[in-house]
């Protein structure tokens, strides 16, 4: 069994990029930060690698080419932080508010999420290849050119994302709110598994009914 990570103490008010650095360098990294408020913090560059998040506030904050690698995320309030050049990879967000998060040119692999809320996130190009989703809300998300191949959906929302460009082959689709789809839609999830009702609600925008 693990041993459980040395844990900072919170300051009081908003923390600074130095009460970070301070914690990191007084504790043996990775550590645990629980209930901290980084609301707009400046943690560009910053080795986290590891470390686990518990109930802490961080919109707006940016973590641009920060190494977040294992990092864990859990209740936290990330809306509209920025995350570009971040290694991110094999970090877990769970039950997250992650609205209008931006994640660009990150270094992602076996990247999760679970439960979270990433309603008009910027996720241009994310791979989310073979995971399993549950519970995400991608509503207005871009997903443009998203990987969603051999992905399982469930209890996922899909209303109005930017799905262009996103590859479907082999996704499962059948638990997933693809909102009012069209026939000019039903072509950007090409190669999905859709249920019969979500071909029933497809082939009723063209008058038909499934008897």
């Amino acid at each position: 069994m693990e041993s459980p990570l040395p844990e900072a103490p919170a300051p009081e008010g908003i923390a600074s990029r130095r009460d970070i650095e301070t914690a990191l360098r007084e504790r043996a990294a990775p550590i645990r930060f629980a209930g901290w408020n980084l609301t707009g913090a400046e943690l560009d560059g910053i080795d986290l690698r590891g470390c686990a998040f518990l109930r802490c506030r961080a919109a707006r904050a940016d973590f641009s080419s920060a190494n977040l690698a294992e990092a864990s995320f859990v209740s936290c309030d990330l809306n509209n932080a920025l995350c570009r050049g971040t290694t991110l990879s094999s970090a877990r967000f769970s039950d997250c508010k992650l609205t209008g998060l931006r994640i660009d040119g990150a270094r992602s692999l076996g990247l999760v999420f679970e439960r979270c809320l990433l309603i008009d996130a910027q996720l241009h190009g994310l791979s989310f290849r073979r995971m399993e989703l549950d519970g995400i809300d991608f509503q207005g998300a871009d997903l443009t050119a998203a990987d969603f191949r051999q992905a399982v959906l469930t209890g996922c929302n899909l209303r109005e994302a930017n799905v262009t460009d996103a590859r479907f082959e082999g996704a499962d689709l059948r638990g997933a709110d693809l909102g009012s789809l069209r026939l000019a839609d039903a072509s950007r999830f090409r190669g999905a598994i859709i249920s019969r009702q979500q071909a029933a609600l497809l082939l009723s925008s063209l008058g038909l009914r499934v008897a």
